[in-house]
């Protein structure tokens, strides 16, 4: 093919989305489909099969999988063509089929996409090496794309997906045939997305930087770059991130589900929807902006993303909420100088306000509420850490979207027959707003007044992913909320015949992935009038430490969190799967060396009392774990911090 004239076709009119994909990209991330070959397999094909030929086959099949992605909630879905140009499909003997089966993929994902989704031609590599490792000149590969693409595109596509190339020259001839059909005719509309597959190094298979992989495709004309397959949803967003830093252009990410395992002739992939669920809300923080899934993902994978993507866009309004302060629980300055009541004073409120008052190092111990009714574990665990001198109990609000005991629940419960000052979260999203003046009146007629206020995870994280999330608020917005109550006002500003006396504190993310947004909403927070704040696990006390110099001035009393690790299993876990901490790679180091020497649990003690003590003296308190409500760790801890409080006095 290498003296082949390439002969661009004219497009036939379709009816067009009722905006391009680039448009919608500018103003929104979007989700689109994951694995159709994954999906095809379940049928009992094998992976050597010709999956192109299916569409003629078995149309039913292809157009089922689109019909499920697109349930799932996707915005768009890809072509059955990943190997549809002559080099693969001489393999099968089937390589004159090949405008029978591009034009036959592309009807198909039409059919199933209609006028208001999008339907991306999908191609990957030629599978034969090209110049200078190869014989296949690079002309000769741009010829086979241009026929393979000019196909799609006279078929009616809305772009192109390039994907899970290794080798970056290929990819930029692949791009080069892609603009060429998208600029035929006028069209220069159809959106190119260039992806590569990368090694764990993060690097493409034949070595190349993500930065050199964004100049150059960037160069090429590439409408959106990005990873998929690969190595999972960790590797991705480790290339990801570095092809954020180097681009302005819309970065995607499609990853695998893990690494298969073949069980009895089948393939199971390890990462599930939750895990997806939680890259996703990774990728969009760092600022990507197209989703979707590679092998071995499924529409509850594709289901998860898209939750964490509304979650986002529901995040980003009460944001927007609490800058402009249009929510009836946006509290004005002049309407704060309006106010019927002045707070009870900070030292009065609680015995926890007493000690943040006194700048006296509370600490804190979260416990997880059980899954059933019978708290006596709970109730043993508290007495247990109060002796050990634990202030107040900690206790989560559903945490990871599960089913547990009302915490509200078992404050009362530890604080009555245990004598136990607890500390609640409350998060924003189980209640509608009359569901949380509700509660919180309750929580102060129960004498429950030490409040965390938190947005919440997503429903798609726990136990029933497909209920529906409230959100009326976010965190910001919930504080706003407990300081109007607090100066004897209601939701709306209404003046009460009493007020509240919470001592109310919000989360702070010194490891967030946008540290600038992080300050600005912390800023706010402040202006709610919080009395102090958590942060997350700290596993770099320099680090940290650096971060708070950039915190206001009239900050409130900062809790570090305190993680002591309990496995190598569990750090993996913690740096993998848990938006929000940072555990560095000398941490992680350290317990696999431990691990190895069959002393983790030990050396997790001994990392976190060395951050404790690097902090002591730079914060106002502490906010220790306990993993799976094992108290011995944190009675260990509460031993050090005993002695610098006395030695501190």
């Amino acid at each position: 093919m290498a003296g082949r004239a390439c002969r661009i076709t004219r497009k036939i009119e379709m009816p067009e989305p009722p905006k391009s994909l680039l448009e919608r990209l500018a103003s929104e991330p979007l989700v689109f489909d994951g694995a159709l070959g994954t999906s095809l397999h379940e049928h009992g094909l094998s992976f050597d099969y010709c999956f192109e030929s299916v569409s003629i086959e078995h149309p039913e099949w292809v157009l089922e999988i689109h019909r499920r992605f697109l349930k799932a909630g996707a915005v768009g879905i890809q072509t059955n063509t990943y190997g549809a140009h002559r080099l693969k499909l001489a393999r099968h003997g089937l390589s004159d089929r090949l405008e029978d089966f591009l034009r036959a993929s592309v009807a198909l994902s039409r059919e199933a996409a209609g006028v208001d989704r999008y339907v991306l031609g999908a191609l990957g590599p030629l599978g034969a090496a090209v110049e200078p490792l190869g014989r296949l000149s690079r002309e000769e590969a741009c010829a086979h794309f241009l026929e393979s693409l000019e196909i799609m595109a006279d078929a009616g596509v809305d772009g192109f997906s390039l994907e899970t190339f290794s080798n970056l020259d290929e990819l930029i001839e692949a791009v080069k045939a892609a603009k060429q059909v998208s600029a035929a005719g006028g069209r220069g509309d159809l959106p190119v997305i260039a992806q590569v597959a990368v090694s764990r190094r993060g690097r493409t298979l034949y070595g190349t930087p993500m930065a050199d992989v964004a100049a150059r495709l960037g160069d090429a004309g590439a409408d959106v770059i990005g990873v998929n397959c690969s190595g999972g949803p960790r590797t991705v967003l480790n290339a990801v991130l570095e092809l954020l830093a180097a681009t302005n252009l819309p970065v995607s990410a499609r990853p695998n589900a893990g690494v298969p395992r073949e069980v009895e002739g089948r393939l199971f992939y390890e990462n599930n929807p939750d895990y997806f669920a939680r890259f996703a809300r990774r990728f969009l923080q760092a600022g990507g902006r197209m989703l979707g899934g590679c092998c071995g993902t499924t529409p509850e994978h594709i289901s998860a993303m898209v939750g964490a993507v509304r979650m986002a866009g529901a995040q980003d309004r009460g944001t927007i909420a609490a800058e402009s302060a249009t929510r009836t629980v946006a509290v004005t300055e002049s309407a704060k100088s309006k106010r019927p009541s002045k707070p009870m004073p900070l030292r009065a409120r609680s015995n926890f306000g007493r000690l943040l008052s006194d700048h006296a190092c509370p600490v804190s111990v979260e416990l997880l509420p059980p899954r059933t009714s019978d708290l006596s574990s709970l109730r043993k665990a508290a007495r247990e850490l109060k002796a050990a001198g634990a202030d107040l109990i900690n206790l989560p609000d559903g945490p990871r979207a599960s089913a547990r005991v009302s915490n509200l629940a078992a404050a009362t419960v530890l604080q009555r027959e245990s004598a136990v000052e607890c500390l609640l979260h409350f998060c924003c999203r189980d209640r509608n707003l009359l569901g949380m003046q509700s509660d919180l009146m309750g929580a102060e007629a129960l004498g429950l007044r030490n409040m965390l206020v938190i947005t919440g995870d997503p429903p798609y994280q726990g136990n029933y992913p497909d209920l529906t999330a409230v959100f009326d608020v976010d965190a910001i917005g919930l504080c706003n909320i407990i300081d109007n109550l607090n100066h004897g006002l209601d939701l709306g500003s209404n003046h009460l015949d009493m007020q509240t006396h919470f001592v109310f504190g919000a989360a702070l993310n010194h490891s967030a992935l946008d540290q600038e947004r992080e300050l600005k909403r912390f800023e706010w927070k402040i202006k709610t009038g919080i009395d102090f704040a958590i942060t997350q696990p700290i596993f770099d006390a320099d680090e940290f430490l650096d971060f708070i110099k950039h915190l206001p001035a009239d900050s409130p009393p900062i809790m570090a969190g305190i993680w002591p690790l309990r496995s190598l299993r569990n750090t993996e876990f913690l740096a993998s799967e848990v938006p929000g901490v940072q555990v560095t790679d000398a941490v992680i180091e350290r317990m696999r060396a431990a691990d190895a020497r069959g002393c983790a649990a030990e050396e997790g003690i001994e990392i976190a009392r060395e951050i404790i003590l690097a902090l002591n003296g730079k914060v106002s308190g502490f906010q220790l774990a306990a993993p799976f409500n094992k108290v011995e760790a944190p009675i260990q801890l509460l031993e050090t911090i005993n002695e610098l409080r006395c030695a501190n006095s």
